[in-house]
């Protein structure tokens, strides 16, 4: 199925903004039913919120476009927790659905990495958020990125700190799960090839409550420039508070969380000025454009990744459900990896035989508030 700006478009109905545990568009007969994990409750429920509304408009669009092998498409939600146990019950529920033909995941890679065993073991296609590199690159075949992996988030931020703001004493701040340490990881490696090895490098907690130490860290470093890898946004924005607090005013150039709404909405000014690798922005494409409307009619707020990402997610799946004119997983995730040039409101995907669909980050700037767009940086490699 290809789907057209139209058809991209379509599908907006009314009552898209309260979650619920089921919802479909539903029409007699059977469905084709998939699967989410969703943190409908714990510290992202805010988050979790954005990205039910983005999988359910996607939902609405594969439906009015004729839906899924001629079935109307029901998408069945277990909360997360957004705790790594959460998560694994959460799968462990819907994985015992043998109805359900594909699953999205989460954007957290710690609760990809809990529940990639279990994935594994079922053997069906599951979309994730989640940027660790390693996801993808442990073996196994079921689970596909809708995102860019942080391999390339940290050669940006690298890059255009360096080469744009001609920045050279960097400290690097990133949370210690799997994704605030691979994150890190990259970005001190990128930095190491261009010559500026970091003077600080700093982790930190997930759900602290006070980061002083951290800031006076990064201030008695020494360091003209700031790149981190948040996980939680409610740790962000109390740290961007107490950063400004405490006097420290350097460039900084942050993850995708430095960018997500709840972040904006919990740190306000303390952000203002902040640069970021932004996998969804607005204006980086017509297709981002697209949903960006979309979204904006739908839900009377601004997009962010936490959503786009779900919504390419169920777009792609059905996309490819259709094009294998089966729901055979191996078919299935044959359909999804010969899938190019497809645009998505992330970008455009083309997948490579790891399972990620995309290849490159946008790099954007808190204008008092606004997230405006400066420019896509892709890697051929």
């Amino acid at each position: 199925m290809k789907l057209t700006r139209r058809d991209f478009a379509a599908g907006v109905v009314a009552g898209l903004a309260a979650p619920h545990i089921i919802t479909s568009a539903r029409a007699q007969g059977a469905t084709i039913k998939i699967g989410m994990c969703a943190p409908v409750t714990g510290p992202a429920a805010e988050s979790g919120r954005y990205a039910i509304q983005g999988a359910k408009l996607a939902l609405e669009a594969v439906n009015k476009a004729g839906g899924i092998l001629g079935k109307q498409a029901e998408l069945i939600i277990e909360d997360d927790q957004t705790t790594n146990p959460g998560i694994v019950l959460a799968f462990s529920k819907l994985a015992a659905q043998s109805d359900i033909v594909g699953f999205l995941g989460s954007i957290r890679s710690t609760q990809v990495h809990a529940m990639a065993p279990d994935v594994l073991k079922l053997g069906k296609p599951v979309m994730i958020g989640g940027t660790d590199p390693n996801l993808t690159h442990m073996g196994n075949q079921w689970l596909f990125r809708f995102r860019p992996n942080d391999s390339y988030s940290g050669r940006v931020i690298a890059e255009y700190g360096v080469n744009t703001l001609g920045k050279k004493k960097w400290a690097v701040l990133h949370s210690t799960d799997a994704f605030g340490t691979a994150g890190g990881k990259a970005l001190t490696a990128a930095l190491e090839k261009l010559g500026c090895a970091p003077v600080l490098d700093q982790g930190y907690a997930n759900q602290s409550q006070d980061f002083t130490p951290v800031v006076l860290a990064i201030k008695q470093s020494g360091a003209d420039i700031l790149g981190s890898y948040f996980t939680f946004e409610n740790d962000l924005g109390i740290f961007a508070r107490q950063l400004r607090q405490l006097g420290v005013n350097i460039p900084w150039v942050g993850s995708p969380s430095i960018v997500n709404i709840t972040a904006l909405k919990l740190a306000g000014p303390a952000l203002y000025n902040t640069y970021g690798v932004a996998d969804y922005a607005e204006d980086s494409s017509e297709a981002s454009k697209a949903f960006g409307k979309l979204y904006r009619d739908a839900v009377k707020v601004a997009p962010d990744n936490q959503s786009s990402w779900p919504y390419d997610a169920v777009t792609v799946l059905a996309a490819a459900i259709n094009k294998a004119g089966s729901t055979e997983p191996a078919k299935i995730r044959e359909a999804i990896l010969s899938i190019k040039k497809f645009p998505g409101a992330e970008g455009e995907y083309n997948f490579d035989q790891n399972g990620d669909g995309l290849h490159g980050y946008n790099i954007v700037k808190n204008d008092k508030g606004n997230i405006v767009f400066d420019k896509h940086i892709e890697f051929n490699d």
